[in-house]
Order: C-alpha cells, then structure tokens, then sequence
C-alpha cells in the first residue's frame, strides 16, 4: 500500500514537472544570434598567405513570420572582452586589412537562416608575427531580440609556426628514379639549390645533401677536408679549401644555399644568408633531371653510408641565381610560395606521412625514401 503512494506521488509529480516545462516553452522569446560552432575563428599568419575570406550567418531559435533584418558592425570595444574571457593580450586589427562585404543581412520569414556575409583580409603577410589581432564582429541591431552569449564572433590572427613537421634521414636518402618533367631541371644556365638541415653529427668522411655524384652535388665533408664544411663537388674539381672556420653546427637549423651562373662560371655557397665561399668554374649548362640510379639524391652520393645524420626542411632548385637579398628575405628559410619565378622543384619535407614527398611546384617530380621516413615535428622559426 505505501508503495503504491508512493507511485502515484511520483506520477503526480511528473506531471507538474512536465506542465512547468511546457509553460515556460510557451513564454519563450525568440531570438537571434550569430550561427557558429565557436565564439572564435583563428587565422594564422603565414608570409605566403596574403588574403583570407570568412563568413558570417544569423541564425533563429525558431521561425519568425516576417523578415528579421540584423546590423553587423566591428566593435573596437570588445577587444578587452576577448583579452578578459580568453586571458589573452590581443590588440584590434588595423583599419586596411579587414572589409565587411555588407553590415546587414535578412532572415526571411519563415526561414531560421539569413543569407552568410563575408569578411575579407588583406595583406595578412604585412601583420607582425610578434603579435595577437583580434577583429570583434557584433550585431548591434535586430527587430527581434539578440541572444547576448552569441551576438559576437571574434577572428584571431596570430604568427604560424611555418614548419610543423619535418624528415629525419638518417640512414635514408630520398631520389627520383625517372623525373615526371625532367626538363624543368635541365639545361640550368643558372641555378640554386637550398635546404634547410638540422645535423646530429658530422661522424663520417662525407655527409651528403644533394645534388649528383660526381657532377654536381652539395656535400659536407671530404678526405683531408673539415667533416663539418660544405663542399661543392664538380666535374671540374671541388671548391672551397678546407677551412676549419666554416664548419657547420650540430644539432642547430641551418639554412645552406648554392648559386650557379654559367655566364662568368660563379659559384656561391650561403650559409644561413651569409655567403660563405665563392669561386668559378666553368662547368656550362647543368642537367639535374637524369633517370635512374646515378641521378640526382636527397642525403646520398656513392653510396648509402654517405647520409646525413639528421633533418632536412624546405628542399628547393631555382632556374636562376638568387641574390643575397632574396635569400635574406623574411621567412625565406622557413618557406617560399610555390608559383616563385624560376622556383622548378620545391620539396618541403612536411608531408607526415608515408615515404613519398610531395614537388610542391605541381611538376610532379615527387621524391621517394629508400626506407620508411621518420617524421619530426618541430615548430619553426622558433620564437625568441
């Protein structure tokens, strides 16, 4: 008997529960707000990376029977409201690098879902890398009422790490057995080949780069030669002489260039922007694209044992000569856009996966392990 009262109390109490729920769904006020998964969108501040576009779209709880017209505008003053919610120092972004495609938008009646308007960003690449910009997007007006927690969106720009993941080739060479677009890299009157590398040690007579045997390569290291100095083996002998002063870094990012010009024979080796070695020789027309197993390698020349003992980024050749400036150039270590002028093969060395490595030219000219690529990630050009 005292359980069956207690059962009935139970059902009466259900009832009143559920009548109270529906009340208050009953007296609920429709409302707009901004339609997102999040408060924030981030955009990552690249040198390759000029302009960006985002959209903005309304949203109802519930569908209206008129036209709901809502008004966006940027709102400077929101910027300590996202430093407060995010404990962040984030500073407005600049009049000239943002533009609303319009300020308002209309849900019709009968929808739930205005027309999206679209945020543009310009000359994103001029922002300092140093620094957090936020752009606080509001709607100010609505002929119904704004869902306050949602009424704002927030585009973030902060510096990217430009290099995430990089090659560790130890033990390991990459090479093309039969190039897709040979002749991208053929009859180079003028060249450059560049890498960034992270040695581990110099523990062998000859640490390779890139480049062919016996024709045209960038190694470290020689008999009777600094292990630790770049050398630049020719069919018209090497270069530089030995010099214990140019030896490179362990387990430091080095940025290593070469530049060739047949017309007066000028070789030039760069070591992190800062020429290093020049000499001539006269070695012509230089054809890279050669098929097969005494063609052009990644971290090889003669033989296996010849690797380099560490990490290769940003693997490139040019069909022209690049000036120290451009080598220089801000972030012109960590990454350069593929459609560069002369820019004929680009390696980047970031794919993560697998042991294959994307020509980022789109000549197709992909690289391939001799064994599976361990993979590093990193977080480059690391911060002061």
């Amino acid at each position: 008997m005292k359980q069956n009262k207690l059962y009935l109390y139970g059902l009466l109490l259900g009832a009143l529960t559920l009548g109270g729920c529906q009340s208050d769904m009953e007296k609920f006020d429709n409302q707009t707000y901004i339609n997102a998964d999040s408060k924030t969108s981030t955009i990552l501040v690249k040198g390759t990376v000029t302009n960006a576009e985002r959209t903005i779209q309304a949203a109802l709880a519930k569908k209206e029977t008129k036209d709901v017209t809502i008004t966006y505008k940027v709102d400077p003053s929101l910027v300590k409201r996202y430093n407060l919610a995010y404990y962040d120092q984030a500073v407005l972004l600049p009049e000239g690098h943002y533009e609303l495609s319009e300020n308002k938008t209309v849900i019709k009646a009968g929808s739930v879902l205005s027309q999206p308007i679209t945020v543009k960003f310009n000359a994103i690449n001029e922002l300092d890398r140093d620094v957090i910009y936020v752009l606080p997007v509001t709607i100010v007006e609505s002929n119904i009422a704004i869902l306050e927690s949602s009424r704002t969106t927030y585009f973030i720009f902060k510096g990217a790490a430009l290099i995430n993941v990089v090659a560790d080739m130890e033990a390991n060479n990459l090479h093309i057995d039969t190039w897709a677009k040979p002749e991208v890299v053929n009859n180079l009157s003028a060249l450059t080949m560049e890498t960034l590398i992270r040695a581990r040690n110099f523990d062998r007579l000859i640490s390779t780069i890139m480049g062919i045997e016996g024709y045209f390569l960038i190694r470290v290291g020689d008999a009777g030669f600094p292990s630790n100095q770049i050398q630049i083996a020719t069919t018209r002998g090497n270069f530089p002489d030995g010099d214990s002063n140019k030896g490179l870094p362990i387990n430091e990012w080095v940025h290593v260039a070469l530049t060739y010009d047949s017309s007066n024979g000028a070789l030039k080796v760069y070591v992190n922007g800062k020429l290093q070695s020049e000499g001539t020789k006269n070695l012509g027309e230089i054809n890279l694209g050669v098929n097969g197993k005494d063609g052009f390698y990644i971290g090889r020349s003669y033989e296996d044992g010849r690797f380099l003992a560490g990490e290769f980024s940003e693997c490139r050749i040019w069909n022209r000569a690049l000036t120290a400036e451009e080598i220089t150039a801000p972030a012109h270590f960590y990454e350069v856009d593929p459609k560069s002028d002369g820019l004929v093969a680009y390696w980047k060395c970031n794919d993560g996966v697998g042991s294959e490595i994307k020509d980022e030219t789109g000549n197709g000219n992909h690289l391939k392990a001799k064994n599976p690529i361990v993979w590093t990630p990193v977080s480059l050009p690391a911060k002061n």
